[in-house]
């Protein structure tokens, strides 16, 4: 039974990984700011899953965080934000906030996490930083496209900070079927539908399970890698 531990577990893809590591028979503690949500899938009552109300930009706060989690095996970065600012009207504070959740929480995280993840376990100790294309293309939101960018290069430093001792990699979706949809202004949705393949979005599904394999049985020799999901959106 691994100990999972998972930011923004409780709606759209985190929900849809949370469920996935129950059915596997896996301990979830999921970190979230808002527990208020409702789902057909009752995770706030489930014997494995832990919830923790956490404001992950209060980072100060992060140690005492880590600390009340005794061990883990896997660590799934996936809390986010995107907001519909450009950068001509673009409060300091939401800068701040949007920084402070993207990049500097997943990062400090994976840091007050190190001594836990490399104890002594039947597992692999696994992290997994949930990216987005955002960090690869110039993005309208371009606090969230740097952060996102910074997300990547981190699990690439990391990953070699850590020398196969944790295994960290990321995904890069794009747009996906989930609330945060709803902050992409209709006529951006439909000249990204236009380039994808299959004319669609991502399901909160297809990122969970891709999220998924590469926190348990992707090979070991994946490892400081970003995996793109955007359906031919941005082929490299």
């Amino acid at each position: 039974m691994r100990q999972v531990v998972i930011t923004g577990g409780n709606k759209g893809i985190g929900l849809a990984l949370t469920q996935l590591f129950v059915q596997a028979g896996d301990q979830v503690h999921i970190i979230a700011r808002d527990f208020s949500n409702q789902d057909t899938f009752d995770y706030q009552h489930h014997s494995q899953i832990t919830c923790i109300p956490f404001d992950l930009t209060v980072l100060d706060k992060l140690p005492q965080l880590v600390a009340s989690i005794d061990s883990i095996d896997v660590l799934i970065n996936n809390a986010g934000l995107l907001q519909t600012l450009t950068v001509d009207d673009y409060p300091d504070a939401r800068r701040d906030y949007s920084l402070a959740l993207n990049i500097m929480s997943p990062i400090k995280l994976i840091e007050l996490f190190t001594d836990k993840l490399k104890a002594p376990s039947h597992y692999q100790p696994r992290v997994v930083n949930n990216a987005s294309i955002a960090g690869q293309i110039g993005h309208p939101d371009i606090w969230y496209g740097i952060s996102k960018a910074g997300l990547i290069n981190a699990t690439k430093s990391f990953a070699q900070t850590f020398q196969g001792d944790i295994i960290v990699n990321a995904v890069a979706p794009s747009p996906t079927q989930t609330e945060m949809l709803d902050n992409i202004p209709e006529h951006r949705q439909k000249a990204f539908l236009k380039n994808t393949i299959a004319g669609r979005f991502a399901t909160p599904d297809e990122v969970a399970q891709t999220l998924y394999w590469l926190a348990t049985d992707a090979p070991e020799y994946i490892n400081g890698s970003c995996i793109d999901i955007n359906n031919g959106a941005l082929p490299r």
